[in-house]
């Protein structure tokens, strides 16, 4: 039997967050190295599975299949296509991040308790989530993914009302009921999005004898499963909204601004960065994969839900004056472009769906940890208690710039490749989304460089005139992911090739082939 790499992947975060909060409750410090030596041993199995993978190769390679539950047909089943892999190496490089990132983050204000361990407890649940995650990318079976779907809202719950923004910690009597209330409505969207999945799950295994992708498509192309329409188009409503609940996609989006407003900047980065990115990736897998028709179905309106959400989200992200609740409207608008690129059904689009995934990542961990730097130097969120920072500190000014400039998806950086070929996909296919969707575009660069110039330019607030700039741990964070920013902006081919015989594998699920250009004939 092979070393089961997957499985190993996903288990060294896991058995790193019980080594961390298995540190004695002085030892603080020592828990935070812990945490990210696991952290950094999860990357590199994760880059060890990205250099096995072979682009030409099978559909899903690395496999693992036990049985679990025999008697209902549940099975350990792991296996990575082009997608997956990609959103595994996202995990595991953010993760380092966001562990530097906050490292002061659950420090506690007062040790009157030796048995009270915030800090054990803050990076443990870091690494439980990223085990989840993991595991939720690398799932090919249906109940498994289910499991994990929605096991990872807990440590998350905890993450956002336990240890919460400090912005205002002191000053505001109802911060900790304001945190509290961002942690439940988090948990209860997901939780009823989940519920609903449950359904469609059970649904599934009556109609199809199986939870197993696999299993499913070889009897979808021996012709041996066929699901009555009403039946399929159910079941994909079932397992789209609860996706559509984690994307966040618009109506379904109102708990995001609460929870990365009250969150950590790290913890708001896991959320948005991360988390989010199982809702998008289940699209492509699941939804799909399993209900081509009932996809086409549904195409027109998921289009019209996506260009709402890119418009709205960005309307909202202009008038913010909150700068973490501005950064959570923008991913909103962000997440609408990555499922327009979804559900416009062209090889263009999902490929460029995929790397926006990759991409918005990237970039928003770049905005928002840079934006947490601010905050915790200036204890507000306002942009108006902000002004002239790039006088006192240029370096933190700049690479906040250039975050936001990725966000806008300028030339030159990740997010713009992603967005180019979302917008080409769309056109091609529907050309009024596609005209509609590029309003996003002016729109971010309103809201992106209006909080740079309210909070960077201008004359110095006297609050921050005595304002540091980077310090050594934060150019740690700061400056490897806006390289890879660049890198990526102008190299994408590494992911590229990567995603895109996976794109096809998922065009040839739904039937579908990229329209072809109207060539007027020579006269």
């Amino acid at each position: 039997m092979s070393f089961p790499l997957l499985t190993a992947t996903a288990a060294l975060p896991a058995i790193g967050a019980i080594a961390t909060a298995a540190v004695p409750a002085a030892q603080r410090t020592v828990a935070k190295w812990v945490a990210l030596f696991f952290s950094l041993g999860t990357l590199v199995l994760a880059g060890i599975v990205f250099a096995r993978f072979e682009p030409g190769g099978d559909r899903y390679q690395l496999t693992e299949s036990k049985a679990w539950i025999a008697d209902f047909g549940v099975r350990y089943e792991l296996g990575v296509d082009g997608i997956g892999v990609a959103l595994l190496g996202l995990t595991a490089l953010l993760i380092p991040f966001v562990i530097v990132a906050g490292w002061h983050d659950a420090d506690p204000l007062e040790t009157k308790s030796s048995r009270w361990r915030p800090t054990q407890g803050f990076f443990a649940l870091i690494l439980m989530v990223e085990a989840m995650v993991i595991l939720s990318f690398l799932a090919t079976d249906v109940f498994l993914f289910y499991i994990l779907f929605e096991a990872m809202l807990i440590p998350m719950y905890f993450l956002i009302g336990g240890f919460g923004d400090r912005a205002h910690a002191g000053t505001d009597e109802n911060a900790a009921k304001q945190r509290s209330y961002a942690a439940v409505k988090f948990l209860l969207y997901n939780l009823a999005g989940g519920l609903i999945m449950l359904a469609a799950v059970i649904g599934l295994y009556v109609v199809a004898g199986s939870f197993s992708l696999s299993e499913i498509a070889a009897a979808r192309a021996d012709g041996t499963l066929e699901m009555a329409t009403s039946t399929e188009r159910w079941l994909f409503l079932g397992f789209f909204l609860a996706f559509a609940i984690k994307a966040p996609l618009w109506p379904l989006h109102t708990w995001l601004p609460n929870a990365m407003g009250e969150a950590t900047a790290p913890v708001a980065v896991l959320i948005t960065a991360i988390v989010d990115k199982v809702g998008t990736f289940a699209m492509l897998r699941f939804c799909l994969g399993l209900f081509p028709e009932a996809s086409k179905w549904a195409t027109p309106v998921v289009i019209a839900l996506a260009l709402v959400s890119i418009v709205y989200g960005a309307l909202l992200a202009v008038g913010q004056r909150d700068i973490k609740r501005l950064i959570a409207y923008a991913s909103i608008s962000h997440f609408g472009f990555i499922i327009l690129g979804i559900f416009a059904m062209t090889s263009q689009g999902q490929s460029g769906a995929t790397l926006y995934m990759v991409n918005h990542g990237i970039s928003t961990a770049a905005l928002l940890l840079v934006a947490g730097f601010l905050i915790t130097r200036r204890g507000s969120r306002l942009i108006a208690d902000y002004g002239g920072v790039q006088k006192v500190a240029p370096v933190l000014a700049g690479t906040f710039l250039i975050g936001g400039l990725a966000t806008l998806s300028l030339p030159g950086l990740a997010p713009f490749v992603s967005e180019f070929l979302v917008l080409v996909g769309t056109f091609s296919a529907y050309p009024v989304a596609g005209i509609i969707a590029t309003s996003g575009i002016v729109l971010a660069a309103v809201y992106v460089l209006v909080l740079y110039q309210r909070t960077m330019t201008g004359p110095v607030a006297e609050s921050v005139r005595t304002m540091p700039d980077l310090k050594a741990r934060e150019l740690v964070v700061a400056v490897p992911l806006i390289a890879l920013l660049l890198f990526l902006g102008v190299f994408p081919k590494p992911l590229t090739e990567v995603v895109n015989p996976a794109v096809k594998h998922t065009m040839s699920d739904v039937q579908k082939k990229d329209p072809q250009p109207e060539v007027e004939a020579a006269k």
